[in-house]
């Protein structure tokens, strides 16, 4: 296998290595917000008025402005209450599980992301749809434990698979019960400007909703969210994690705050690829409906795809010991030259 690992460039829609230009359909940038140049501009203009970083406390007694725009902004963008941005999508993840984790029993969900670990991998048996049942009918059989707090991934990005958390409003209304979510690889990419699987549905509902996301995938923004009612995110302002930790880039927060045209135009775009794509290549990769990634289990894809100038992800995931996972990743940087091309020498 090629070595692509010391690449001295973005990783946009062309990756330039040894004399050779490669198509690139791997990463996380669903988006392509890392490479526009119109994002970069805005990211630019808040380079310009707030400098490289802010490196003190959010409860220091001097602030900047731009901090409590991006939360009010972001809080009204995803549909919640209220908004939490800190540097990280795994500060964020680690904020929200520890502030948590005191609150109620800790129940995970299978595969859930090590960023929302609180210790140690949480050893959990069974699919998605099995768990849900397993976990109802353990809440509502509980003598002892009266609060829970559900951890899970939105969404398998990797398989891929969409999750659908509605079994859990069969869940007893006499428990109390918080549905921790990490949507990293699904706000505001799978949705346009929401999360990635619909927690509408809990609203009147006995069960809360917290939202945890990395902005650094899709919306191309290095800081991490939280997203909940106005109740926990007094709850999480307090936690030392956000009082001791340096905040997101300032910069970075004036351009999620002011690029909302650039989002939706890239949104449109990736959406307009993943349709096109999905009609081109049928059912010989595995996908789901308005999500990125086109997963193969055939080993031989990755070298097939690079001897013809493709660069797709794959890797051992998540142990060093698992075999590789293959998977190609489309971004609103292709093109549907790229996506024909691609297409033919996978049904070839």
């Amino acid at each position: 296998m090629k070595d692509f690992r010391n690449l001295h460039q973005s990783t946009g829609r062309l990756i330039h290595h040894h004399q050779k230009d490669y198509l690139f359909f791997g990463g996380t940038a669903y988006l392509g917000l890392l490479v526009n140049e119109a994002y970069i501009d805005v990211y630019k203009e808040g380079l310009s008025r707030y400098g490289l970083n802010n490196g003190t406390s959010r409860n220091n007694n001097i602030q900047l402005d731009i901090f409590d725009v991006a939360e009010h902004r972001a809080a009204s963008r995803f549909g919640f209450e209220s908004a939490l941005l800190v540097s990280s999508g795994y500060l964020a993840a680690q904020l929200a599980v520890k502030s948590l984790s005191s609150v109620g029993k800790l129940i995970y969900a299978p595969h859930t992301h090590p960023a929302l670990w609180l210790d140690t991998n949480p050893q959990v048996v069974g699919n998605m749809d099995s768990w849900l049942i397993q976990t109802v009918q353990q809440i509502n059989n509980a003598v002892d434990d009266q609060q829970f707090v559900i951890v899970s991934n939105s969404m398998d990005n990797l398989t891929p698979e969409h999750y659908d958390f509605s079994p859990l409003l069969t869940i007893n209304p006499d428990k109390k019960v918080i549905l921790l979510v990490d949507d990293s690889h699904g706000i505001g990419v799978v949705r346009a400007n929401r999360t990635s699987t619909d927690l509408s549905i809990f609203e009147g509902s006995a069960i809360e909703v917290v939202v945890v996301a990395s902005l650094a995938k899709g919306l191309g923004t290095d800081a991490g969210m939280i997203l909940s009612s106005n109740k926990w995110m007094e709850r999480f302002r307090k936690s030392p994690f956000f009082t001791g930790a340096s905040p997101a880039s300032p910069a970075s927060m004036y351009a999620f705050t002011h690029s909302q045209d650039i989002y939706m135009a890239a949104f449109e775009k990736l959406h307009q690829n993943i349709d096109f794509f999905a009609n081109l290549i049928g059912d010989r990769l595995s996908h789901i409906p308005n999500f990125a990634v086109f997963s193969s289990t055939e080993p031989e894809l990755y070298e097939k795809l690079v001897q013809n100038g493709f660069l797709i992800s794959s890797f051992p995931y998540p142990l060093e010991t698992d075999p590789p996972l293959n998977r190609i990743v489309l971004s609103s940087l292709h093109q549907e030259e790229d996506l024909k091309k691609l297409a033919q020498i996978i049904c070839a």
